[in-house]
């Protein structure tokens, strides 16, 4: 869930396919392979987060908090051995999206708990902007060009020092004021993260048909599935964030 949160998407830099050998034959990477993998990921996280959700509404919710804490610190841990042994992706990075999953279970039936129906909310807007940006995408109206890419870059990387200055004064007892709240500039502020969540995704795209195109290694499309969900459990979250300052100016 930290990385998710605090970055754009640091398994996806800009050398991350250009540093693998090129692969000959059948072992290559393909964009088809890539895309059942990253389903496959989901499919994982879904089970996961399924049983932390169960536990809040039937299970009585005394196991929530250490499932939790278990997800985001082995998710966080995996997530950082995936980035730099990218060659363990076939391994550690379906064991990401199961820890992943603990955690989100629980934040999302601790939203829901707040504001019925919410999380079915965030989970559609998030496939809805995933399938529109990769439209946007195939068909040219929105180009991963170099400039884009620095924009987006740029923007992240504001996002991201935001996150650590804020989650630093928190020790102290000290909160940035609004950005939290339900007001305007509260739900501005998120409106504005979840833009840059999402325009992310065709950084996501982009890198992924690079590698391709160049041959990457098979493994790389386990990184690669990787690498698209860390940028989709980012933008749900913020989705989430989003909707539950909405509901609580109804």
């Amino acid at each position: 869930m930290a990385v998710a949160l605090r970055t754009s998407n640091p398994a996806l830099r800009s050398d991350a396919f250009a540093r693998q050998p090129r692969a000959f034959g059948a072992e290559v990477m393909t964009v088809q392979g890539t895309a059942t993998k990253a389903l496959v990921l989901l499919l994982l996280a879904l089970v996961t987060a399924s049983y932390t959700w169960r536990e809040i509404f039937v299970g009585g919710g005394q196991y929530v908090g250490p499932l939790m804490m278990v997800g985001t610190i082995g998710g966080l841990i995996l997530a950082v051995i995936t980035v730099f042994k990218q060659a363990w992706s076939p391994v550690t990075a379906p064991l990401y999206a199961a820890f992943e999953g603990l955690a989100l279970g629980g934040i999302s039936a601790y939203f829901e708990s707040r504001f019925p129906g919410i999380a079915i909310q965030a989970v559609g807007l998030t496939l809805a902007v995933f399938v529109a940006l990769l439209l946007a995408y195939k068909t040219g109206t929105i180009q991963a060009t170099d400039r884009f890419k620095r924009g987006i870059i740029a923007a992240t990387g504001g996002v991201m020092i935001l996150y650590v200055v804020e989650m630093v004064l928190s020790f102290f007892g000290i909160h940035i004021p609004y950005i939290h709240e339900s007001g305007l500039i509260g739900i501005g502020f998120s409106a504005v993260i979840c833009v840059v969540a999402a325009l992310n995704l065709i950084l996501d795209f982009d890198l992924i048909e690079q590698g391709a195109r160049r041959g990457a290694p098979k493994h790389m499309e386990w990184y690669g599935a990787f690498a698209l969900m860390v940028t989709l459990v980012w933008l749900y979250l913020e989705l989430l964030r989003l909707l539950a300052k909405l509901r609580q100016n109804d």
